[in-house]
């Protein structure tokens, strides 16, 4: 057995004869739950969006839909502190239930009287601070709810969860919408959350075992139990963990290079070309179904071979992709390569998710997923005003190309670090 495939300290314990996660009724309640919630954002979103065009102009429009990501972005990595110290079915079920309550009084406030800009602004705003304690909690539930052997199951089966969401929710906001207008839109959203409580709370959550003194931990002094302390301490354990730390490092590089390469840079490439909005459905389409096609893959492998090494070589193969398609002056051929890009990037986002899941010490896995995200849907959207205005300046292919080899660079970091090379994903317990 290699050091990679050794159980690892602090590991949750769970039984010998875990069933596949796909047959395991406890984990495939957990994903209708997480499923119904994020229908549940799609339709919130669509509503939100549609809402604010009835009652203000584009500007205001746009400040509506983002003005939910700074507090989503400022309050991530407390999420994070409060998942450790808490049950993180406790924090889902509170986030979830003060959703599914703002959302309902929302749609029947906008049932009495026209939606205003500050009421739109206000609900987007506490939106995104509670999504701050729902995600990083999201995130530190799978290794309570099954076997170490059974995340990389249950990563393909949440990936393909959030495609059904990004898939599902914005038409059925759209019918709601057009059926009943803002107020029906809102309490379809908060339906599908409260849809998710009962479920959450017949999911059973597995003891944690005592961390071991061998793990890497950082250095709060002996008594100092504030939150302040134990994000400092979780960003320490971060630092020094030898595999976690890389992991962390190649997947904020390769959010900065690819994610307003793939959406920003996206739309303007598909304005250059001449392909359309029906060239740009088309792209997009085809990515999210490479995507969905490798969550389907591990869902039913289970496991890959040499994880580290396969999940660095999706990566270099995606980011090669994403500089290639601003290349290639068919849309056919455009269309292919963003499949192929889809697939890697999805790979790379699985293997490297269950990676960081089953080897930190679940008394950190809040904070370790808050950091992680932070990179999302915080970081990585800062590229999108710079690949904007590069592309202004230089045209695509230079900006996609630069963009890849930034992308490149986090699969470089990956291949350096020796744990990332030898990382293997757990085997299945004997039966």
């Amino acid at each position: 057995m290699t050091l990679a495939e050794a159980p690892l300290p602090g590991r949750v314990a769970a039984p010998p004869a875990t069933p596949p996660a796909h047959r395991d009724g406890n984990v495939l309640r957990w994903l209708a739950a997480y499923t119904a919630s994020l229908i549940g954002d799609g339709v919130y979103f669509a509503a939100l969006g549609w809402s604010a065009q009835r009652s203000a102009g584009p500007a205001e429009v746009g400040l509506v839909m983002a003005v939910g990501a700074a507090p989503r972005a400022l309050l991530m990595l407390g999420g994070g502190v409060l998942a450790d110290r808490l049950d993180p079915r406790r924090v889902i079920l509170g986030s979830d239930a003060a959703r599914c309550l703002l959302i309902l009084s929302v749609a029947a406030a906008i049932a009495l009287t026209t939606p205003a800009l500050w009421l739109l602004v206000a609900v987007a705003l506490v939106f995104g601070a509670v999504d701050a304690l729902f995600v990083p909690a999201v995130g530190a539930l799978p290794p309570r709810i099954t076997s170490p052997d059974q995340l990389a199951r249950v990563t393909g089966l949440r990936s393909l969860s959030m495609r059904l969401g990004q898939i599902a929710g914005p038409p059925l906001g759209g019918l709601a919408m057009g059926l009943g207008g803002p107020a029906a839109a809102f309490a379809t959203a908060g339906l599908l959350f409260a849809l998710s409580l009962p479920l959450l709370l017949s999911v059973r959550i597995s003891p944690l075992e005592a961390p071991s003194c061998e793990a890497p931990a950082g250095d709060t002094p002996p008594g100092d139990d504030t939150a302040r302390a134990d994000l400092l301490d979780g960003l320490r354990y971060i630092r020094r963990h030898r595999l976690i730390g890389p992991l962390v490092v190649a997947g904020a590089v390769c959010e900065l290079g690819l994610t307003g390469t793939l959406n920003v840079g996206m739309v303007l490439l598909n304005a250059e070309r001449g392909w359309g909005p029906s060239g740009f459905g088309w792209i997009v389409g085809c990515f999210g179904a490479g995507a969905a096609a490798s969550a389907a893959l591990l869902a039913v492998v289970g496991r890959i071979p040499r994880a580290g090494l396969t999940m660095a070589g999706t990566l270099l193969a995606g980011s090669v992709g994403a500089a290639a398609m601003a290349l290639v002056p068919q849309l056919w051929t455009a269309a292919v390569i963003a499949a192929l890009v889809g697939l890697g990037a999805g790979v790379f986002g699985s293997l490297d998710s269950t990676l960081i899941q089953t080897a930190a010490d679940p008394a950190y896995l809040g904070r370790v997923t808050s950091v992680t995200m932070l990179t999302m849907v915080g970081i990585a959207p800062l590229s999108y005003p710079l690949v904007g205005a590069a592309i202004g300046a230089w045209g695509t292919a230079p900006v996609f190309a630069g963009c890849g080899a930034l992308s490149c660079l986090g699969a470089v970091l990956a291949l350096a670090s020796p744990a990332v090379r030898g990382a293997e994903l757990p085997r299945a317990a004997a039966r």
